[in-house]
């Protein structure tokens, strides 16, 4: 059996998906739709750049998610044992393109659309976001309700592995945050370049929006169950899809408990990282040592794949 997983905003880089779409039909047909669909040449994008726009979260995120959903399109044929699927922020929506519950496009209209609300959000009440490595997350935790005072909040945002967390609010909250990580022992502390404080109460001016954007969207039921982030909990009705995604907003990313969930879902599976990079897999090793993962992002790796 494979646990699928898909990677979330920052695994973007210019020239991505283009050997892809080169060399598999499925690959070029997946990215001439959601251009079709978005009204715009996403694909020039993502293969000529410049990255100062790529890297815009309403065109990061599209862009990540067509290149999950082209990897997705060529293996679709040779993944009939898919036990569930997982994917990191933005990546739960490629997750549900994998299990059958959203059309490819409809998802790249939905990630638009969720990308222009956080930009919105973000710059209506201006936040940061910062990566602790090398502490334990509940010290994290700790440090963020220390930090949070004066109207200020700081929240531990993105729960990557044991000891890598992501802290997200008001700037000088994580800043204070960001002290208190190291006082704890914290190896480092590192700012993030994003456009806003990312799973945290500054992002509720979003929430409306998304959704009803989410409501509006063709939900199917998913084929296998996808596993939110915001609960860790398999997710198997459409309905629920859509309940997690919107709390998604604002809500930290449990990925530590997502994937021991995976695991547990389905002891001994196989893991396959479906998109750009393999930040995923290194995650992976770190929370389930043994697991076994391929990164499936480029042509060759796809190749490879299929020949093996």
């Amino acid at each position: 059996m494979t646990v699928l997983m898909c990677p979330g905003q920052g695994a973007q880089k210019v020239g991505m998906g283009k050997d892809l779409a080169e060399r598999f039909p499925r690959a070029r047909e997946t990215f001439e739709r959601i251009d079709d669909a978005l009204g715009l040449r996403l694909s020039r994008l993502m293969w000529e750049g410049p990255e100062a726009e790529l890297t815009l979260t309403h065109n990061a995120q599209p862009a990540i998610l067509a290149h999950s959903a082209a990897v997705f399109a060529v293996l679709r044929d040779r993944l009939a044992d898919v036990a569930a699927a997982l994917g990191h922020s933005l990546g739960e929506y490629s997750a549900y393109v994998a299990a059958g519950a959203l059309d490819a496009a409809a998802a790249a209209r939905l990630v638009r659309r969720r990308g222009e609300l956080m930009l919105e959000a973000g710059a209506r009440r201006p936040g940061t976001m910062a990566a602790v490595l090398g502490l334990d997350t509940a010290e994290v935790e700790a440090a963020c309700v220390e930090a949070s005072t004066g109207g200020e909040v700081a929240v531990a945002a993105n729960l990557n592995a044991p000891d890598q967390t992501v802290i997200s609010g008001d700037p000088a909250a994580v800043a204070r945050a960001g002290e208190g990580c190291r006082a704890r022992g914290a190896k480092r502390v590192l700012p993030l370049k994003v456009s806003g404080a990312f799973h945290s109460p500054l992002m509720q001016p979003a929430v409306p929006g998304l959704r009803e954007a989410l409501l509006a969207a063709d939900f199917s039921e998913p084929r296998f169950p996808v596993i939110a982030n915001a609960s860790a909990a398999p997710v198997r009705t459409a309905a629920e899809a859509v309940a997690q995604l919107t709390a998604q907003l604002t809500a930290p990313v449990r990925w530590v408990d997502c994937v021991r969930e995976a695991a547990r879902l389905q002891p001994g599976a196989g893991f396959i990282e479906l998109g750009p990079g393999n930040v995923l897999a290194g995650l992976l090793k770190r929370i389930v040592p043994g697991a076994r993962c391929a990164s499936l992002g480029t042509a060759a790796d796809v190749d490879k794949f299929l020949n093996g």
